[in-house]
């Protein structure tokens, strides 16, 4: 069984950075494909971006890319989401989901275990 733990949220002003982590416990981050995603409108959920477990390769979605980083400390055991140029519009909470052993997937189906999310606020 896996249990993810987010945590880094807060309150920023737009244009500022923030660093969210998610902390695995009961496997090693090593082995666990991770993505981060975010409520939208009209949609379940968006995906924000992901780190494969193989390789540590990493892949977003379009509106993060260049903004955004995922990145993995395997001995910290830990995926870290590094928002950067943060605008009004990255208000939302922000979930980690994993997959033991995950291929690459942009949707909430291809993850089986999730966290409880953070709160990220940008303000203008």
């Amino acid at each position: 069984q896996v249990q993810l733990q987010e945590s880094g949220g807060g309150s920023v002003q737009a244009g500022g950075s923030l660093r969210l982590s998610c902390a695995s416990s009961g496997r090693a981050i090593s082995i666990l494909t991770v993505a981060w995603f975010r409520p939208a409108p009209g949609k379940q959920r968006e995906f924000v971006g992901r780190i494969l477990w193989s390789g540590g390769y990493t892949y977003y979605a379009d509106s993060m890319k260049g903004r955004f980083t995922v990145s993995r400390n395997n001995a910290e055991n830990t995926v870290y989401l590094q928002m950067n140029s943060l605008k009004p519009e990255d208000t939302s909470v922000y979930s980690c989901a994993a997959r033991l052993y995950g291929t690459h997937s942009t949707t909430g189906s291809g993850y089986d275990y999730w966290g409880q999310g953070t709160q990220v606020t940008v303000s203008s």
